[in-house]
């Protein structure tokens, strides 16, 4: 393979300077097999499966035609078994300590009485829900489903970039990449030892089956969507097909007595769990939204009686705020007593004045964010940009420092994509997803590697010109 790194200070994960990394060794071997025209027609097939199977997502800033075809690099991202095992502690211990955190601040809140984080923090963050405060989850799991968003810096550790524990997307991709590529190299799979994930949907399944609030012998679970026009419309299709569930919106719902009931052609069935992909404030018109139609009357009270559950629970994302995030570590020590096994990135509360101006007088090696958006939108790269959008950023951080976090650039690794006939480096994160059930946390080996496809970009979100890989955990 011609294979030539751009920048030598870059963690590639193939490619080291004695030769190619133990991992990638048989792949490479199996890549060299093939001639340029051959990895070109493969290409061409991966984006007709695409094509075929309607994968795709939407980009709500485009005039130019919403819908597009998620792009695929047909080369698979390999990551260890051993380095592997150790991510899934991490995020484990992670979710454990989050899960505490959810259920403490919606009940006793210990962690902000003993000052271990600001209790400001927290009471002016736009997702902290008061009005689940004191409501009892079932097996006190508020976060059912989750997508741990992970980068390798230059050291080559795994840091936790996000949580993202609302409505976590990508899913879908992560599980229709695999098909593709079993399609396109039918044995290196099994050449490989490659750690499977297409039990997903059935471990899912078994999840939300496990919530149900009442003792049902067969309680009946749904996917709540908002509708056609989401960006991840085609996974709530995908995952309701996989789990033989219905796929339902908020006009399809209706709350009686407290209890609610999906509408059919045979009258009204009772409800157990809604896997809600519809956003807090949607959710209920008669406590949040008045004007919204994408919810359920009603839905709140028949939650608060333990008439059903919704996953995730309503309120989770104070917990993924990008402020609270820096005290992430702190929460595992408060709860766990433990040490966090996967790091944070530095993390600047704008807020503080110092902090800030250390920011602003090295924007270049700096990225800032808002707190409460994500794919990409609200934020400054340092490094790519201009003396007025510096100076916007700083009159907005000033005018709210609360709804703004910085961090150091962090040069995510590379791996080689197959791009116009040629192998180049680009960089990657990483977004694992895990299951928690009453008694285990699941974590699919592998998850969804995002790619920034275009050159020197750190950007990889999908609707800012990312694509992705299929992620093989190889023992």
């Amino acid at each position: 393979m011609d294979y030539v790194l751009q920048n030598n200070n870059i963690w590639d994960e193939m490619k080291v300077s004695y030769g190619i990394r133990a991992e990638y060794q048989n792949i490479i071997k199996t890549i060299d097999s093939f001639s340029v025209a051959d990895l070109e027609m493969k290409n061409k097939i991966a984006g007709e499966l695409f094509m075929q199977q309607g994968i795709t997502f939407t980009v709500y800033s485009d005039n130019k035609g919403i819908e597009r075809i998620f792009p695929f690099d047909i080369l698979p991202r390999v990551i260890s078994g051993k380095e592997w095992d150790n991510i899934e502690r991490g995020i484990k211990q992670r979710l454990k300590a989050l899960n505490m955190f959810l259920k403490d601040i919606y009940n006793e809140q210990n962690i902000l009485n003993d000052k271990v984080i600001p209790a400001e923090l927290i009471a002016s963050c736009p997702h902290y829900t008061r009005e689940v405060f004191g409501i009892k989850v079932p097996h006190d799991t508020y976060i059912h489903i989750s997508g741990i968003d992970l980068i390798r810096g230059e050291d080559g550790i795994f840091y936790v970039l996000e949580d993202n524990l609302r409505t976590p997307s990508g899913v879908s991709y992560m599980l229709e990449n695999r098909e593709v590529t079993k399609r396109l190299f039918p044995d290196m799979l099994g050449n490989n030892n490659v750690r499977m994930i297409n039990n997903y949907p059935l471990l899912l399944h078994q999840v939300l089956q496990a919530n149900a609030p009442q003792q049902v012998s067969n309680p009946t679970a749904v996917i709540l969507t908002p509708g056609i026009y989401n960006s991840a419309y085609y996974e709530h299709t995908f995952l309701a097909r996989q789990m033989g569930i219905q796929l339902v919106e908020g006009r399809d719902l209706v709350v009686d007595n407290h209890k609610v009931y999906m509408k059919t052609t045979n009258g009204l069935q009772q409800v157990h769990v809604i896997y809600r992909r519809v956003d807090d404030e949607y959710l209920d018109p008669l406590v949040f939204k008045p004007n919204s139609v994408l919810g359920v009357p009603g839905l709140v009270g028949a939650f608060r009686k333990g008439n059903v559950a919704i996953v995730n629970a309503m309120g989770n994302g104070v917990a993924d705020d990008k402020a609270v995030y820096k005290y992430v570590p702190d929460m595992i020590r408060y709860y766990l007593n433990e040490e966090p096994i996967l790091p944070n990135v530095p993390t600047y509360e704008m807020s503080d004045l110092e902090k800030r101006n250390h920011v602003f007088d090295n924007i270049n090696n700096m990225v800032i964010k808002r707190t409460n958006q994500s794919g990409g939108y609200g934020m400054l790269m340092g490094n790519n940009t201009n003396d007025k959008e510096v100076a916007e950023f700083r009159k907005a951080v000033d005018e709210d420092p609360r709804s703004f976090i910085a961090q150091p650039i962090i040069k995510l690794s590379t791996v080689p994509c197959f791009i116009d006939g040629k192998f180049v480096p680009r960089h990657v994160d990483l977004r694992p997803y895990a299951l928690c059930g009453p008694n285990e946390i699941h974590i699919v080996p592998g998850g969804l590697t995002r790619v920034a496809l275009k050159e020197g970009s750190l950007v990889v979100n999908s609707s800012q010109g990312g694509g992705s890989k299929d992620t093989w955990i190889v023992d």
